[in-house]
């Protein structure tokens, strides 16, 4: 099992939301192609608004920037 793995595994057991943000941005910016780094991205930014965390806005802007999420009008 990899580290990242065993990383989030163990972060999702503790209930620990910031570092599932920054583990699944880690797991984000290292996948291999785009729908692998959107769906990683995307969990990375539902934790982060679930914990009310600021990097959530960044996240968002990611996912805007790969047609993942509407921009705001």
């Amino acid at each position: 099992m990899s580290d990242l793995n065993t990383r989030l595994l163990a972060a999702h057991e503790a209930g620990d939301r910031a570092a599932l943000v920054e583990l699944y941005e880690e797991a984000a910016n290292a996948a291999a192609d785009e729908t692998a780094c959107g769906f990683y991205l995307t969990h990375a930014y539902v934790f982060a608004l679930e914990a009310g965390l600021p990097q959530a806005a960044a996240l968002r802007a990611r996912l805007v920037a790969m047609g993942r999420e509407a921009a705001q009008d």
